[in-house]
């Protein structure tokens, strides 16, 4: 005797969910939504998304710049945004160049400081000022067309980077909205616009 399909599925979905898979199928399946909105190609999202990886493997596999440094990296459209703390210019440059000879990274914003690198809280301060940053920009329903989605948004003491294939009725909106957001300090525009 089989047991019935519900008890099945619910027993793999709680198994799935304890699991720890959830993260992954939920991002996957974001991932997926954010294709049909996402001014990129499917081929530009999945450069950016490998360019990241690629990014972190270098970040973390070489032991003075995992060591001594705190640097993220964000690609959109192929530009790729390098923010966080380096202790010296000599290895500020060292991670830029590494970086910057990823495939299909058409340009390099370096926003790395010559600092010591940031703390757990300064951190933690700087991912829920992009959570509300993400969330206050899905106020923006009176602008025709726009698609929250369609901006990438880091944050980095207090300095929220924006990016994204924007119109330009779409930049003063985004940017004002993001100004008004508890904690941000400043706000950069590396939006490409679009016609």
């Amino acid at each position: 005797m089989f047991p019935n399909k519900t008890f099945i599925l619910t027993t793999l979905l709680s198994i799935f969910l304890l699991s720890g898979c959830a993260a992954v199928a939920v991002g996957t399946a974001a991932t997926g939504v954010a294709v049909v909105h996402d001014r990129r190609s499917t081929g530009t999202i999945i450069d950016d998304q490998t360019i990241e990886l690629k990014a972190l493997k270098i970040l973390y596999s070489v032991d003075n710049i995992r060591i001594n440094s705190h640097v993220n990296a964000t690609s959109y459209n192929g530009i790729l945004l390098l923010t966080g703390e380096a202790p010296t210019d000599s290895l500020r440059s060292d991670i830029t160049n590494r970086l910057r000879k990823i495939p299909n990274v058409r340009k390099v914003h370096n926003e790395i400081l010559i600092a010591a690198p940031s703390s757990l809280m300064s951190r933690s301060s700087d991912a829920l000022i992009t959570s509300k940053a993400k969330v206050a920009l899905f106020e923006l329903n009176k602008i025709k067309g726009f698609d929250p989605t369609r901006v990438k948004i880091t944050s980095e003491n207090g300095v929220v980077y924006l990016l994204g294939l924007l119109k330009q009725h779409e930049v003063t909106p985004v940017v004002e909205t993001i100004r008004r957001v508890g904690g941000v300090q400043r706000v950069v525009k590396l939006f490409e616009i679009i016609n």
